[in-house]
């Protein structure tokens, strides 16, 4: 059986995490909640993927829930988003997806990833060095 919730790697329109997220609410709604570990929207005090995908495109993480949940195709919903709040260049989405594929290696949130790995029973892991790791490994993926 596969991961409900895909890599945060495969991209919609070139842009990573965002499917992942679209999956979460998603599933969310199917079962009234996630995997155990699993969070969805904005976490007080903490810079989440979902928070920094809405910062790129600049929506607010509840409006991307509603449009979500009112079906469609990602590429549809990414086309909402574009609509409704911003259209990065390719330019800003390849230094988005730059960025969060390198979350947690030699960066200011190297601690936390750390800690998750430990958490997960992975830290002699030497071939997970960042949170797209991470998932990729718990969900069954290789890194």
């Amino acid at each position: 059986m596969s991961f409900p919730i895909r890599s945060p790697r495969d991209r919609v329109r070139s842009i990573a995490v965002f499917g992942r997220i679209l999956d979460k609410i998603r599933l969310q709604a199917k079962e009234g909640k996630l995997p155990e570990g699993y969070h969805l929207g904005l976490i007080a005090g903490s810079r989440t993927f979902d928070d920094r995908i809405c910062k790129l495109l600049n929506v607010e993480f509840e409006a991307l829930q509603a449009r979500t949940l009112e079906g469609g195709t990602d590429e549809e919903i990414l086309e909402w988003c574009f609509q409704t709040g911003r259209k990065p260049d390719i330019e800003h989405i390849e230094i988005f997806n730059g960025f969060m594929e390198k979350r947690g290696w030699n960066d200011v949130a190297t601690p936390g990833f750390i800690k998750q790995k430990a958490e997960a029973g992975l830290a002699d892991r030497d071939d997970i060095v960042t949170f797209f790791d991470l998932m990729d490994v718990e969900e069954g993926r290789k890194p």
